[in-house]
């Protein structure tokens, strides 16, 4: 595969397709609607969990302005520099990612060379980390908003966790609407949210514009010169103003990268910072006001009206994340990292908006388990951010590889920016540990539990095709045999799907056993999936002649952010050759193999049992890649690995 078009890094705006009819300005808007609601609810808890008990700090003038210059330093570099600047060039074809970055790293690598495979285990780690981030956002998120309550209306405790279960079951299940009409709808309610930010941090800056000086660094040095080590552990609380930097990228391929750049340097980060700021004011004005800053810091009118634009502006939170998990688990699926699942198109206009059911009832399960086990937003933020910062710090090691390897004309500053970028994302991943066993455990045990799935997955695969190939037979062999003695000819085409295009698939061996009959042309097809989101359309169907005029060997492609829709293909092949695909006429012909798990393979017994079930579970291949039920014939086999 040639990685010439991946020479240096470019936008996938400038590609000029996958948003249709959808001008700047309302990719813009859907952009702040979707993509920033992770990272534009930040305010709600980040500057309180910072002075919470667990770290000992007094809100007094120099640690306020060394905290605030903290969290402006981590937005610049993480966000701007890092995600919204950076990474981003490094679209694959136009989508982001942890795992199109992985698949953009391995494109720069010899094919199944031991860094190929590291970099795979890199990504599906971070893929996993991501999925443990997923869940417990939602849950943060809207809990921390839903707690506004007790401001105004402390009588109402026992209602927060109620309102909060009720509120996330809401959001779920409007999932299946797609991110389209959600981004409709969110769009202009995020825009209200970080106004409102930003009118409340200038209005609060006004009682004491001192704290402006936080945007010097020199006070963040200060912080850690006077803190020493203990002051490391503080980036445990900072990391909560970058979470959502990992959700930018991911929905890249949603909106492009041109409207998301445009929504964070003109709108989101100025909105966010007059906000940070303006909650350090009113905490140097008054420091007990610390128990609750952002609720504390709007009048006592606009309370009630705030808690419901905040509730609504962490739903809207949760679902960049939610987003972001779908894009990430149909990549995962189409390279071959996890079982096949029913994906639902939500949008004729924007290719990548895709709804998984599967994911998200998962998701809804966990989220709301984990809300009714921690209770509280406090409780919460000693889980959240050790797969945040693990997920960032695998992104800059990709980022590196890519750059290194694909970007000759930016390598020189982008790579010593990636070593900036390390050694900050290690010191949130230390100050993370150390809240592991005061929650910060559950994201690590779902990360480790769903890398566990993706790797038995992808090895009971590999052992399968192992198996079949093994007790397989060659077609180059087989074929000029059987037309020594050919069986009962019957009138029309037969589709046999194989995953190895060499051997005999099972399904033809069965049909030839049991029914004893020939069709009039067969066909031997294999589906290929690139590491490219979308297949080149020179590289989307190879035909070839073997063993005379009735035999043919298809292979054809996809990217992994594309569905198959293998008859459609076949149809467009009649193009390309005089073989005639009539799909009243043609018959699909597909093994379901039936996994038995054996002592002394190529995996422990309990994973061998465990990648049975899940192939058990699985959406049949056939149904993935759209072939009709009323032309399809199934087979079993047997196989044991």
């Amino acid at each position: 595969m040639s990685n010439s078009h991946s020479s240096q890094p470019h936008d996938p705006h400038s590609h000029g397709d996958g948003h249709g009819k959808v001008g700047l300005a309302g990719l813009i808007v859907g952009a702040i609607g979707v993509v920033f609601g992770d990272i534009g609810t930040s305010p709600l808890y980040t500057l309180r969990e910072a002075f919470s008990p667990h770290y000992g700090l007094i809100a007094n003038h120099d640690t306020v302005l060394g905290i605030l210059s903290l969290v402006f330093w981590a937005l610049m570099l993480v966000v701007t520099v890092k995600y919204v600047t950076i990474i981003m060039r490094a679209d694959n074809d136009g989508e982001g990612g942890i795992m199109a970055l992985m698949a953009l790293a391995q494109r720069s690598l010899p094919k199944g060379s031991k860094s190929t495979y590291a970099i795979g285990i890199l990504g599906i780690l971070g893929g996993s980390l991501f999925f443990g981030d997923g869940v417990i956002t939602p849950a943060i998120s809207v809990l921390s908003a839903v707690e506004g309550l007790e401001v105004v209306a402390p009588q109402l405790h026992s209602w927060i966790v109620p309102i909060t279960v009720l509120v996330l079951v809401a959001l779920f299940t409007t999932q299946r609407f797609g991110t389209a009409k959600v981004g409709k709808v969110f769009g202009p309610i995020t825009i209200l949210w970080f106004t409102s930010l930003a009118v409340l941090g200038v209005i609060n800056i006004l009682h004491e514009p001192e704290v402006l000086h936080a945007i010097n660094p020199i006070w963040a040095m200060r912080f850690f010169a006077e803190h020493t080590w203990g002051g490391v552990f503080i980036l445990g609380a900072v990391v909560l103003a970058v979470t959502g930097g990992e959700a930018i990228y991911t929905d890249m391929g949603h909106f492009g990268a041109r409207p998301i750049r445009y929504a964070w340097y003109f709108f989101v980060l100025p909105a966010l910072m007059l906000n940070y700021l303006g909650q350090g004011a009113l905490v140097l004005e008054d420091p007990s006001a610390i128990r609750n800053p952002f609720y504390i810091g709007v009048p006592e009118w606009a309370r009630w009206p705030m808690i419901a634009l905040a509730t609504a502006a962490t739903v809207i939170a949760s679902q960049a994340v939610i987003t972001g998990a779908f894009s990430i688990a149909r990549q995962a699926m189409q390279l071959g990292y996890i079982p096949r699942m029913r994906i639902k198109h939500t949008s004729r206009d924007t290719i990548g908006q895709i709804y998984i059911p599967g994911i998200n009832w998962l998701l809804m399960v966990l989220v709301i388990v984990l809300v009714l086990t921690f209770r509280t937003s406090t409780a919460l933020a000693t889980a959240y951010g050790i797969s945040v910062s693990m997920t960032m710090l695998i992104d800059t090691l990709l980022l590196a590889i890519v750059a290194r390897a694909l970007w000759k004309r930016w390598r020189w500053w982008v790579l010593p920016l990636c070593v900036v970028f390390l050694v900050a994302d290690v010191a949130f991943v230390i100050a993370n540990g150390a809240k592991i066993l005061a929650g910060g455990w559950f994201p690590v045990v779902l990360g480790a539990a769903l890398f566990t799935l993706m790797r038995t997955w992808r090895r009971g695969r590999e052992l399968l095709r192992e198996e079949i190939r093994k007790d397989g037979i060659q077609l180059a062999t087989f074929l000029p045999g059987l037309m020594l003695a050919p069986p009962v000819r019957v009138p029309g085409t037969a589709v046999f799907l194989t995953a190895d295009p060499t051997v005999v698939p099972h399904a033809l061996m069965h049909n030839l056993k049991h029914n004893k009959v020939l069709h009039e042309h067969n066909v031997f097809l294999t589906v290929d999936t690139l590491n490219v989101p979308y297949a080149p359309k020179d590289q989307r169907l190879k035909i070839e002649s073997i063993a005379g005029e009735d035999f043919y060997r298809v292979v054809v492609r996809y990217g992994f952010m594309e569905t198959p829709d293998v008859p459609l293909a076949l149809m467009r092949s009649c193009d390309q050759c005089d073989l005639v695909f009539n799909p009243m006429d043609t018959t699909y012909f597909a093994s379901r193999e039936t996994i038995v798990a054996g002592h002394h393979r190529g995996m422990p017994i309990w994973r061998d049992k465990l990648f049975a079930l899940m192939h058990r579970n699985a959406a049949p291949a056939t149904g993935f890649f759209r072939i009709p039920g009323n032309r399809l014939v199934e087979l079993g086999a047997q196989v044991e690995i």
